[in-house]
């Protein structure tokens, strides 16, 4: 390099300050950019991170009272789902003992409302479900179960079963024959009974019993064990709540009253309170109904022979313990009858169709006054209906009309009996209601209105042109809960048998027969609706 070359370079002007600092600001500013991202990525892998440790804590907590027996004692498949991969390998190497199959089966043995009745088709798995269920509390103290059949027969089979589950759930667990029941390491115990007759029930009285179970509950034929039972609840230990179990199959004798007591208060797997008057005021308990069907036993499904058996079995008994059906009745007055075809959702009903009412008079025994509306085809739909007792005669008229208030009905019809007059002394009870405003005429009385009025029903309920001639609201709940269940005379099979509760029934047979399935009368009453003068008139045949 030259002399002149070196001065030149000597004195070449520095750099400007601000470009290097604008530089080094852009450098800073992207390291800075990537720090944050790094320490973000990172606060947001710890947030992870401490979630699922939260996670991982709650599961495993959940695992560990239901080892512990806190809550229950069977590690379900919800239990153990999130569990870390070494529990659930552990778990899943254990022997297993029960497996409780997904659905109904599960949610039974889940259940915590205070009373649940576990029923429906044969072959559900019901019986193991209420072996298992007592174990929950079998390792606290206090624990004390009463698993109850109706004979001694049918208890040993139960017994057999908690043989093959319980010393292995609990080892050291004893069977103590002459007690008929388990003793557990821990002094819990559970203990079987058999209860045929109130007599039976008696030898439990004043016993306490945290958790009492119930097998095949409708073939009791009155709610009176079941009520006697459920008075020996009671715990001392405030960690273990009570419990209240029963199971069955619809088609017993006593499928009506358990079907009213569970299926028809709330819809299937549906937690409803029931008030109870005490002392000191209303109180609630919960009360639970879980179907159960065939196709929920995943065993029984392997092959198609316990299908097919019950699928060959008679309509009625099909129903029943293959559906699980709690409408359908062997001796049914009305088995055509159905919920899903003859019971729909509210409506309003149009301005156009024709009103009237029909009643049955009692006052030990329920009233009802059931109300009809006629559309353009004669079909009749029960839209309304007052179901009452122990109310006299102008407080039921005065009923009737509240109801009615700004509609306009054509006619009633009430029984003809309450024309008649007791002595000579004061108006009859038809006439005590006509005079407080409500009009009524009486019922057909011919001496073949019973048959032919139950024949107008049948014709009615039959399905024609894709449709049925009557139905009902889904608010009319006494008249579908008594309807489905009325059973036939035993000496009269063309009629119903008067003993069971025919009070609705009545008054939709006098409704029924005042307007007749005639096809002629049918056309005449299109012609009616379809006429701009038409004006109902109150006269002999309500048109």
């Amino acid at each position: 390099m030259s002399d002149l070359e070196k001065d030149s370079q000597e004195i070449a002007p520095p750099k400007p300050k601000k470009i290097v600092q604008q530089k080094a600001k852009k450098s800073v500013k992207q390291i800075l950019a990537r720090t944050r991202k790094k320490v973000a990525k990172a606060e947001q892998t710890l947030r992870s991170a401490k979630q699922s440790a939260e996670n991982t804590k709650k599961k495993l907590l959940t695992i560990d009272k239901a080892l512990t027996g806190k809550e229950t004692q069977l590690l379900t498949e919800d239990i153990i789902e999130g569990a870390p991969k070494n529990v659930k390998e552990h778990i899943d190497n254990q022997e297993v003992i029960f497996k409780p199959n997904s659905g109904p089966q599960t949610q039974f043995l889940a259940a915590s409302e205070r009373e649940v009745f576990y029923g429906g088709a044969r072959g559900g798995g019901k019986s193991y479900a209420m072996l298992v269920d007592p174990l929950r509390y079998c390792s606290n103290q206090n624990h004390r179960a009463l698993l109850v059949r109706r004979t001694m027969p049918e208890l040993r089979d139960l017994i057999q079963k908690s043989q093959l589950l319980y010393s292995k759930a609990y080892p050291g667990a004893k069977w103590r024959e002459q007690e008929k029941e388990w003793r557990f390491p821990s002094g819990a115990k559970i203990e079987f009974g058999y209860a045929e007759n109130m007599t039976d029930a008696l030898r439990y009285q004043g016993q306490s019993y945290t958790w009492i179970g119930i097998d095949e509950l409708p073939q009791y034929p009155s709610p009176d064990i079941y009520n006697f039972l459920r008075s020996s609840l009671r715990s001392v230990d405030k960690s273990i709540p009570v419990y209240m179990r029963a199971t069955g199959n619809p088609g017993n004798v006593g499928s009506q009253w358990v079907r009213e007591m569970f299926v028809e208060p709330s819809e299937p797997n549906t937690a409803f309170d029931v008030g109870i008057d005490t002392p000191a005021g209303k109180k609630y308990i919960t009360r639970r109904f879980i179907p159960a069907k065939l196709q929920d036993n995943p065993y029984l499904m392997q092959t198609d022979d316990y299908y097919i058996m019950l699928a060959s079995l008679p309509e009625v008994q099909r129903k029943q313990f293959l559906d699980g059906d709690w409408d359908a009745y062997e001796d049914s007055a009305f088995p055509e009858f159905s919920k899903a075809t003859h019971v729909v959702e509210h409506f309003e009903i149009p301005r156009g169709w024709y009103k009237f009412r029909a009643a049955d008079w009692g006052y030990s025994s329920p009233a009802c006054v059931l109300w009809f509306a006629v559309d353009y085809n004669n079909n009749l739909w029960i839209y309304r209906e007052l179901y009452t007792k122990k109310v006299t005669a102008d407080h039921f008229a005065r009923q009737v009309l509240q109801l009615e208030q700004n509609e306009y009905i054509h006619y009633g019809v009430l029984d003809s009996s309450t024309w008649a007059k007791r002595g000579d002394i004061g108006p009859s009870i038809a006439e005590t209601m006509i005079q407080n405003g409500c009009r009524w005429r009486p019922s057909d009385r011919s001496p073949k209105s019973r048959i032919n009025g139950k024949l107008e029903i049948h014709k009615r309920f039959r399905v024609n042109d894709k449709e049925p001639g009557l139905r009902i609201f889904k608010t009319c709940k006494n008249l579908i809960r008594t309807l489905s269940t009325l059973p036939t005379d035993n000496k009269n099979p063309e009629d119903v048998d008067t003993n069971a509760e025919d009070h609705a029934y009545d008054a939709l047979r006098y409704g029924c027969m005042s307007r007749p399935t005639h096809p002629k009368y049918a056309e005449r009453f299109r012609t009616f609706f379809t006429q701009n003068d038409f004006h109902a008139a109150d006269n002999k045949f309500g048109y």
